[in-house]
C-alpha cells in the first residue's frame, strides 16, 4: 500500500490539489472511475467540513492528509487541530428535511465502508476507508 501525505492551508482553493492527488493515485491503481469521482468529493466534502466547522473559515490553520492507495483498498487519514466536532454533526441531518446543504455526512458514509472519528489531545483524526 503506497502512502501519500498532504499538508495543506485551510483554504478551500486548495481542495483542487486533493482531488487531483486523489484522481492521479486513483488512475495509477485502475480505481473505476466512478469510484474515483466518489472518493474526490466525499474526502472534499471531509475537508470543507473542517474548514467550516471546525476551523469556523479561518484560512490560516494546517489539514493533513494521509491517502493509503492499493489496487484493493483505499483509506483517507485527515487530522486538523480545530474544534472538536459535535457527535450530532458526524450524523447529518434527517433525510426527510428537505432543503439545500447539511448532507454531506451522508455521501461520505455511503461512499466509505468505515468512518472513524477520534479526537487525541488537540488532534481531531477522521479515518475513511473503503474496499475497492
Amino acid at each position: 500500500m503506497k502512502e501519500t501525505l498532504l499538508e495543506i492551508p485551510s483554504h478551500p482553493k486548495y481542495l483542487s490539489v486533493v482531488r487531483s492527488v486523489i484522481k492521479k493515485l486513483c488512475e495509477i491503481f485502475n480505481v473505476e472511475d466512478s469510484i474515483t469521482e466518489d472518493l474526490k468529493l466525499a474526502v472534499d466534502e471531509a475537508c470543507t467540513n473542517i474548514i467550516r466547522h471546525a476551523y469556523r473559515d479561518d484560512f490560516t490553520r494546517k489539514i493533513s492528509i494521509r491517502l493509503r492507495v492499493s489496487r484493493r483498498r483505499f483509506q483517507a487519514i485527515i487530522e486538523d487541530d480545530g474544534e472538536q466536532t459535535p457527535e450530532q454533526a458526524l450524523r447529518g441531518r434527517d433525510l426527510d428535511d428537505v432543503r439545500p446543504g447539511g448532507l454531506g455526512m451522508h455521501f461520505i458514509k455511503k461512499t466509505f465502508d468505515e468512518v472513524r472519528y477520534e479526537r487525541h489531545k488537540d488532534i481531531n483524526r477522521l479515518t475513511l476507508s473503503r474496499e475497492l
